[in-house]
């Protein structure tokens, strides 16, 4: 039920977000499926030499929703590209180099639910994947199958995080969770936690609890 702690905690700049095709639509994922790979194959992940506090995984992923099963189908990382002064950089396809036998890779051991933003930006904030807008599609991915998908709009979005919040408060995930982020810093108090949780909840629960 828990996901494990995700970039939003630390990150302090706004992220570029990976890329995601559903429904024949392309959407930004304000979530972060391939960390969770690397996280258990860390000398399969991307080597870039260009770190940007944009993009501090690295590198910008693709996805896709096919016939239900959720794929990944492209890993890019930008390069330096000495031909153009004006940019001196480019993105370049290493997918090749993380899964060299396929085409594309269905993530059967990805679970979790997908954050697909779109329509008006409501709120930019500097921080994450924090902005907030004024829809929302939310994908429950269960060993790389979509078992529910539900679209919000933002006021709607809100009341859903705050079900799931509640839902996941009861848990051992979350008594585990703040546990591990008191320990990396003590000096966070128990009101920071849970409002920040709150808001991003969805980042660390792998499925819908509001049932």
């Amino acid at each position: 039920m828990i996901g494990s702690i995700g970039s939003d905690f630390k990150n302090r700049t706004a992220q570029v977000p990976d890329e995601i095709i559903y429904n024949g639509k392309k959407f930004d994922l304000n979530s972060t499926p391939l960390e969770t790979f690397f996280e258990r194959y860390p000398e399969k992940k991307p080597k870039t030499d260009i770190i940007s506090s944009a993009n501090w995984r690295g590198y910008v992923a693709k996805f896709e929703i096919l016939e239900n099963e959720f794929y990944v189908t492209d890993i890019e990382i930008t390069v330096s590209d000495k031909e153009h002064d004006s940019y001196p950089y480019k993105q370049k396809s290493v997918f090749k180099e993380v899964f060299p036998e396929a085409s594309k890779v269905k993530l059967d051991w990805y679970n979790g639910i997908l954050i697909l933003p779109y329509g008006k930006l409501r709120n930019y904030v500097h921080m994450g994947f924090a902005s907030t807008y004024s829809k929302y599609w939310l994908l429950e991915i269960k060993n790389g199958v979509l078992t529910e998908a539900r679209n919000y709009n933002y006021k709607k979005f809100a009341q859903f995080k705050k079900r799931q919040f509640d839902k996941f408060k009861k848990t051992q995930g979350y008594k585990d969770l703040r546990e591990s982020i008191k320990k990396d810093d003590p000096n966070y108090d128990d009101k920071f936690l849970d409002d920040f949780l709150k808001d991003f909840v969805i980042n660390y629960t792998t499925e819908f609890l509001d049932d």
